[in-house]
């Protein structure tokens, strides 16, 4: 499952085709589904509870948007969530019918030596599709068109490689939960994360929950930087808990329960390299008159970037500290309430 998740084509405003994939999977095992006017999908199981839990993760992935079609079939775009540095000579999949191209610049031959100093802009950047006129390129694209990059999935031991792992990976996880425990909660696979946390704010407006977890991925920090900063968090050491990021501080008696309770259970879990990123945490937090909320990642290498790399040993201490977490807050109603 985690294969086609990863593959789907699903960037910020345009999930479609990853919604209709976690639909079609979980229908049979929900009570309730709903889909929002701007496309966030509401699942509830079971009855509801007290205190009331929901968990968020969201479907869209970083990408591109076609902006403009030249007289010679040339494709400008803007990027969505990526810097420039990922981008020059990748193979990409634009639109409904998965048009191929790449991302070219100047050739190197052309470029002066002044420019070789410096990254080129996303404004430099374009996307050929090996059509010679625009007439040519507007049988295949249009302006608007959604483009992702084209990664094939693959496995090796635990260790998984794919693009879109940030946050296939969070809908792979709340699927786990979904059909294989009884856990009555809210899950919310959110769309439009990656083009500033937008929609989350509506799913916890909706919902209304007492308590909240965004399953997200987080960049893990193994490579060589400064003297004396940790390296962390690392694949393969454990799912990762919030402290604090750029859009929350988490709550700290849910913060301390996802440690206790991975510290009994013996489940591998490390922390959050502070004030980096942000999660769907941060608009869930602030909603109505304020809502408990944690975070529990996946961390995963070169996030944001054609292909990452995570460990399912990861994943699969998530999903268990999830489980248990729940079940213990569940059993501790009154302390929640």
């Amino acid at each position: 499952m985690l294969k086609e998740l990863s593959e789907l084509i699903g960037v910020s405003g345009g999930e479609r085709k990853v919604r209709e994939f976690i639909r079609n999977t979980i229908q049979n095992d929900v009570s309730e589904i709903i889909e929002d006017p701007y496309g966030n999908l509401i699942v509830r199981k079971g009855k509801e509870t007290t205190p009331k839990i929901m968990l968020a993760a969201h479907m869209d992935e970083v990408g591109f948007m076609i902006s403009g079609i030249e007289d010679k079939g040339i494709l400008r775009f803007k990027a969505i969530g990526m810097s420039s540095r990922v981008l020059l000579a990748k193979r990409i999949l634009i639109g409904k019918n998965s048009i191929t191209g790449i991302i070219g610049h100047k050739p190197v031959h052309y470029i002066k030596k002044e420019e070789m100093e410096k990254l080129p802009e996303i404004k430099d950047l374009f996307i050929d599709i090996g059509v010679g006129s625009k007439k040519e390129a507007k049988k295949l694209v249009q302006i608007g068109d959604y483009a992702t990059f084209d990664t094939k999935f693959r496995e090796y031991n635990d260790i998984i490689f794919g693009k879109a792992l940030d946050d296939r990976i969070g809908c792979y996880m709340l699927i786990q939960l979904i059909k294989h425990t009884d856990l009555p909660v809210y899950y919310a696979f959110t769309v439009a994360e990656e083009t500033g946390l937008r929609t989350a704010r509506i799913v916890a407006y909706r919902i209304s929950p007492q308590i909240a977890i965004a399953v997200d991925t987080t960049a893990s920090g193994e490579w060589p930087i400064e003297k004396d900063i940790p390296h962390y968090p690392e694949i393969g050491k454990g799912c990762v808990i919030t402290i604090t990021d750029r859009s929350i501080i988490c709550d700290k008696k849910l913060v301390s329960l996802l440690e206790e309770t991975a510290k009994k259970h013996n489940i591998p879990y490390q922390f959050k390299r502070p004030m980096i990123g942000g999660t769907d945490a941060g608009p869930i937090h602030i909603t109505r008159e304020g809502i408990r909320t944690a975070v529990i990642q996946t961390p995963a290498r070169y996030i944001h970037s054609p292909l990452s790399i995570a460990s399912k040993k990861d994943i699969e201490a998530g999903i268990k500290l999830l489980t248990v977490s729940i079940q213990k807050i569940l059993k501790e109603e009154a302390l929640w309430s």
